[in-house]
């Protein structure tokens, strides 16, 4: 992929057109066709810091954003979370506005766009700040840097966007892809409030597939309602779920960590390139990334003990146990117990449903059809709680807005 960006920068810089006005690639308009948009079409960005990927999301001809292209970012800087202070190195989280005037045709990093930072979220906060952009070249010190080819597609499409009639592109800023696991995995980095934030306008964009419509109240992101109540209600379902997932992931008792950096990171497509002798230009301390995304395990995960469902009882079975297949070698699997009817092995998947034995073939239909012999019904994930041994009763939690979770666990 980095080979790839680095190749279209030389194209951009030897073109026939001035660098601000290089064509977008005939290979990403094609990739337009095929997913029913067009260059005119809006568009907006998102940002996942620990990734360090930038994806472009092009509204198609549904109406809903679909994700065009997913470029990676050379170099970002400080630590995950938000920005505070002028001179933190740190890049910034939240969502951001670009207008064409925060666009820079003749930027020292090649080409550049201002992502809007300090935002009304900001400012609520005190953050100070100045000049976070999204550029060329591999340096940072607070931006995103996204190599000379990467900044030169990323504008053009912008470019286009804005004469197409959008009048700004949304910036969605992420310290990680928002799942439930992430959420859990740093439950007890001192950003985890500001984090729920961002993964409630998130879950908005992924039930929707519309812009995020984010505003400030309270000194927290507010969100305003879908435009339709339909759509409105596939959100708050979406929402229901995550949090349902979040709450089972709680009472797994699924690890806590912190992830450092010395500052910031990159890409591993251009670290391979790097390592090959492959030269990234003026690279911004690049000794640093020999100590980027090391992650600290803060509450180790709690042992898990063997399922054992609809039975008082459940004595080991050598037979069994051999025929289990091995799992990976980061994916711990509860030992196999039996059962009357099929055994269950519950691993450490990010599931909210799970398989559960039928204990006979005589308990009955559901929704007036027949049980299938040999059958497992979905049921969800959190009702096995039950069954455990010696679970314990104490788990960790998000935050002071996670307490209610595993008390509000109806499954949407």
């Amino acid at each position: 992929m980095a080979v790839g960006v680095m190749g279209q920068a030389v194209q951009a810089q030897s073109g026939a057109y001035p660098k601000h006005e290089a064509p977008i690639p005939a290979s990403t308009i094609a990739q337009m066709r095929e997913k029913s948009t067009s260059s005119a079409e809006p568009m907006l960005i998102r940002v996942y810091k620990k990734e360090a990927e930038l994806e472009v999301w092009k509204r198609s001809a549904s109406g809903r954003y679909i994700r065009l292209k997913t470029f990676p970012i050379c170099r970002w800087s400080g630590q995950l979370g938000p920005k505070r202070k002028e001179g933190d190195r740190q890049t910034p989280e939240g969502f951001y506005t670009i207008t064409p005037s925060q666009m820079n045709p003749r930027s020292k990093h090649y080409l550049s766009f201002d992502t809007g930072f300090p935002n009304a979220y900001d400012r609520a906060h005190g953050a100070t700040g100045s000049a976070l952009m999204v550029h060329g070249t591999c340096s940072s010190a607070g931006c995103y840097a996204m190599t000379d080819a990467g900044i030169s597609e990323i504008y053009a499409l912008m470019r286009e966007a804005f004469r197409g009639g959008q009048k700004a592109v949304q910036l969605q800023a992420y310290p990680f892809r928002m799942t439930a696991e992430n959420l859990v995995r740093h439950r007890l980095d001192p950003n985890i409030a500001f984090w729920r934030q961002l993964k409630e306008g998130s879950d908005r964009f992924e039930a929707t597939g519309e812009e995020i419509a984010a505003g400030v109240s309270a000194g927290r992101y507010s969100f305003q309602p879908a435009r339709s109540p339909e759509r409105e209600a596939a959100v708050q379902a979406y929402r229901a779920l995550e949090e349902d997932h979040l709450a089972v992931l709680l009472e797994e008792g699924r690890p806590a960590i912190r992830t450092s950096y010395e500052d910031g990171g990159q890409h591993p497509s251009f670290t391979a390139l790097w390592r090959r002798g492959v030269s990234l230009g003026d690279v911004s301390r690049p000794e640093a990334l020999a100590y980027a995304g090391l992650e600290r395990v803060i509450t180790p995960a709690r042992p898990m003990q063997p399922v054992c469902l609809w039975t008082s009882s459940c004595p080991p079975s050598t037979k069994q146990a051999s025929s289990v297949s091995s799992s990976a070698p980061d994916e711990p699997t509860l030992q196999p117990v039996p059962a009357e009817g099929p055994a269950v092995w519950v691993p450490d998947l990010p599931s909210l449903l799970t398989a559960a034995p039928i204990r006979d073939t005589t308990m009955g239909s559901d929704h007036n059809r027949p049980v299938i012999p040999g059958a497992h019904p979905i049921v969800p994930a959190y009702v096995m709680k039950t069954a455990w041994a010696n679970a314990g009763s104490g788990s960790s939690d998000l935050g002071d807005q996670t307490r209610s979770l595993s008390s509000n666990r109806q499954l949407h």
